[in-house]
């Protein structure tokens, strides 16, 4: 397949992150970025990247066909209407935008001008996602119930543009996103009824520095996703429990670990003494009843999201992140911000969730 030709408009964080890859592609050719910033276009310029003096001129190049988008949020759906009017496919760098309507309108943008559209859920790739997924799929857990995702750490929010609520900062929108993707890409096969969310404010009080989202889905599975920037002993990343055995990731570098039942009744139970009384009911297993094993960590490329891309704009593929998977996460994070605000569970509609 011939090389699609890209550039990048942002050139900090993500928009280096983009660059990196992007220079080793084996689908696509970065031709330069564009950054409203002086100094970020001279860095790229040193890091022999080239970078376009304005917007206009990176609009305006023809040989351009994709344009990446790693801005501010509250700059997405502008930035991404401008660049598809120009003649532009875009990759817009998560969550889009602030609301439906707004991804509505891109969405409406790219129909118009035939263009493709999408977002970087570049964390589809993450091994220990996929290990859940398929832990979840493979039907060893028997009936699930719970599952838990989680990102635990101690430095607080991050300090730049994130931290305010003009640009669309906090964790839902920055975590909450990817993490409310991953739960609906391992519950594939339940509708969510309601949730229930709560944010923290510890470190900021304008947005989140982290919450508390439980997702309630049909057949009686309740989720729950958790980001916090000021833990300092982390929990499980993923943990899931069924009728017949659970599982857990403990931290994103390790392999899946599965505990099932072969048999749940067990005689001569030996009690748990603790320096307060005893306990059967809350008694360790043993082999006698259960079975361990692993998944083991998936060989993953995070550049297979381009590869797909770049195939669909040739026609050659459907796009892996669509937009109806878009606008679902869009919905349950603003149900959940609707849920915050109100203090008490929201419902959410039949047709989007």
């Amino acid at each position: 397949m011939e090389k699609i030709n890209v550039a990048v408009i942002g050139y900090g964080g993500m928009g280096g992150w983009h660059t990196r890859h992007l220079l080793e592609s084996d689908v696509a050719t970065l031709c330069g970025i564009y950054d409203i910033k002086e100094e970020r276009r001279q860095l790229a310029r040193e890091n022999g990247i080239y970078a376009y003096d304005s917007l206009e001129a990176l609009l305006g190049d023809e040989k351009i066909e994709l344009v990446t988008i790693a801005i501010p949020n509250d700059q997405h759906k502008e930035m991404s209407i401008k660049a598809m009017a120009a003649g532009k496919h875009v990759i817009c760098e998560k969550p889009v935008t602030l609301s439906a309507k707004d991804l509505q309108e891109i969405f409406d943008a790219a129909d118009k001008y035939g263009r493709l559209f999408t977002t970087h859920q570049n964390r589809r790739w993450d091994c220990d996602y996929l290990m859940m997924k398929e832990a979840y799929a493979s039907g060893k857990l028997g009936n699930v119930f719970g599952v838990e995702s989680r990102y635990q750490g101690s430095r607080g929010i991050p300090g730049d543009w994130r931290g305010q609520k003009k640009y669309g900062g906090g964790m839902l929108l920055d975590w909450g996103v990817h993490l409310i993707d991953q739960m609906l890409g391992i519950v594939y096969d339940r509708r969510i009824e309601s949730l229930y969310c709560k944010f923290d404010h510890i470190t900021n009080d304008e947005v989140d520095d982290g919450f508390k989202l439980d997702l309630y889905f049909e057949g009686g599975l309740t989720a729950r996703i958790e980001v916090g920037t000021s833990h300092f002993v982390a929990l499980p990343r993923f943990y899931m429990t069924g009728t017949g055995g659970s599982a857990v990731v403990a931290d994103w570098r390790d392999a899946c670990k599965l505990v099932t039942c072969d048999q749940w009744f067990e005689k001569d139970v030996k009690p748990v003494v603790t320096s307060a009384g005893l306990t059967k009911t809350m008694a360790p297993r043993d082999e006698k009843t259960t079975t361990e094993s692993y998944i083991e960590r998936p060989v993953s490329d995070v550049h297979d999201f381009y590869r797909n891309y770049c195939k669909a704009i040739r026609g050659e593929a459907e796009m892996i992140v669509t937009h109806a998977q878009l606008m679902r996460v869009m919905k349950v994070m603003e149900a959940a911000f609707k849920s915050d605000e109100l203090g008490m569970p929201v419902k959410l509609e039949d047709t989007i969730c």
